[in-house]
């Protein structure tokens, strides 16, 4: 502990007694001023019982004097997700629909063939789904960044300027040796199907796919979003997807299938949906939305 205003001389007067020496320097000395003193009178903290004392009596000194005195406070909690490696993958680019050439050449997924990427869906106002989950996203690495995790986005919207195919966004999970990985989307199926859903990879064993040693602990992962997404959102379980689980298991997504991290897909609603489009378009449910990824990814780390 330093005492960070001018330095200070008391007077130099006669003390009857050590014990009230709080209560002689309060009549002395100014209020601002009294927690120093006593402080620098008893002792400074240290590996000793005195010092230990003398740090108590400062900061009972100063509360009781009612002033601003600058009394160090804990350092903190420890962040609990320190060291912890996250991939955010914001699912589609905004810049897909000008390179229609590119993200329509295919690529081997394991189990077939299928498009590098696509533009995703919108609403029917003309919101995309790319600037969702890429808004989605950074609210989300936010969050996770406060509690100490290293996090890597796939795409931050121009770089790349389309894509990146989705063969590199699973290379990309993998190459950082990521704790949890997870695709932010909102889906584009016909009015009156909404709610959200959660996509789990299948045990596939093809190509170059080989799930299974992922499978069980993915599971966790998207039990934990599912659960958390549900309570901080107050959104309800797919209607159409996964039997109101809110749980989907595919073996078609190359993002999943060439994952050899922990991975789930998160499909947050349904676009085209009037009543999911109202909450997906408000940037305030979006903040809901991280916070509830947030939370079951963090939860899934910490074992919790």
């Amino acid at each position: 502990m330093s005492y960070s205003g001018p330095e200070f001389d008391p007077p130099q007067q006669r003390r009857p007694r050590r014990a009230p020496l709080a209560v002689g320097l309060a009549a002395l000395v100014p209020g601002a001023l009294l927690g120093w003193v006593v402080y620098e009178a008893v002792g400074k903290p240290g590996g000793s019982d005195a010092g230990q004392a003398g740090a108590t009596t400062t900061r009972s000194a100063a509360a009781s004097a009612g002033d601003d005195a600058k009394v160090p406070g804990p350092t903190g909690p420890a962040l609990p997700l320190k060291g912890k490696v996250v991939v955010i993958d914001p699912g589609h680019n905004p810049g897909n629909f000008q390179h229609t050439s590119e993200i329509n050449q295919k690529v081997d997924i394991g189990t077939n063939w299928k498009e590098c990427d696509t533009t995703g869906t919108s609403t029917n106002a003309g919101y995309s789904e790319a600037r969702f989950s890429l808004d989605v996203a950074h609210r989300l690495r936010t969050l996770l960044e406060r509690q100490g995790a290293t996090v890597k986005l796939t795409h931050d919207g121009n770089r790349p300027a389309w894509g990146p195919c989705v063969t590199r966004r699973a290379q990309i999970g993998n190459e950082a040796h990521a704790d949890a990985a997870i695709s932010i989307h909102a889906d584009g199926a016909p009015e009156g199907d909404r709610g959200f859903h959660v996509i789990l990879p299948a045990s596939v064993h093809s190509g170059g796919a080989d799930t299974r040693p992922i499978v069980a602990s993915s599971r966790t992962l998207g039990e934990r979003v599912e659960k958390d997404f549900a309570a901080v959102t107050g959104s309800a379980p797919s209607n159409y997807v996964g039997g109101g689980t809110g749980l989907d298991v595919r073996k078609d997504l190359g993002g999943l299938n060439l994952s050899t991290v922990p991975k789930v897909f998160i499909e947050c609603g349904n676009m085209r949906d009037s009543t999911d489009a109202a909450r997906l378009t408000s940037g305030a449910w979006r903040q809901k939305a991280a916070q509830g990824i947030s939370d079951g990814i963090s939860g899934f780390l910490r074992g919790a």
